[in-house]
């Protein structure tokens, strides 16, 4: 199983709003970065991801997981673009802040700290853990 971070801007689609999309899960469309384009190709069914609130709240409020692999965007018909669906698993008991990410030394290579634009990047599994333990996750 591999792990990784999908940002949501919670106005546009919230923890909640996943939540409510029960086991079926939903495509996480629109995303128009070849990069996570490609991190999306990459992604297995069962592959666990942290859902992330950007803009003002800026923290990991939750875990999703891989329901159905790399697939054409529905919200386009340009070939170029691909997307996965993911499903909640269950909310953080305490959400981390990404200030609180930044100031974790063993997070300093993640790529929320080192490139926090990309909307879907891969997180390794030390920083999966260190992660869940701050949040009070039982992976």
């Amino acid at each position: 199983m591999r792990y990784w971070l999908f940002k949501s801007e919670p106005n546009t689609w919230s923890w909640d709003d996943q939540v409510a999309k029960g086991e079926a899960g939903e495509e996480w469309d629109g995303v128009r970065n070849y990069q996570a384009r490609n991190y999306m190709r990459e992604m297995k069914i069962g592959d666990r991801g942290f859902f992330y609130h950007s803009l003002k709240e800026k923290s990991v409020v939750g875990v999703v997981e891989v329901c159905v692999e790399a697939h054409p965007d529905s919200t386009t018909d340009d070939p170029r673009w691909e997307c996965v669906d993911i499903k909640a698993v269950a909310p953080f008991p305490r959400p981390v802040t990404l200030a609180e990410i930044k100031e974790e030394p063993r997070l300093a290579d993640m790529v929320l700290v080192r490139n926090s634009r990309l909307s879907v990047q891969p997180v390794t599994d030390e920083e999966w853990q260190a992660v869940c333990q701050m949040g009070a996750f039982s992976a």
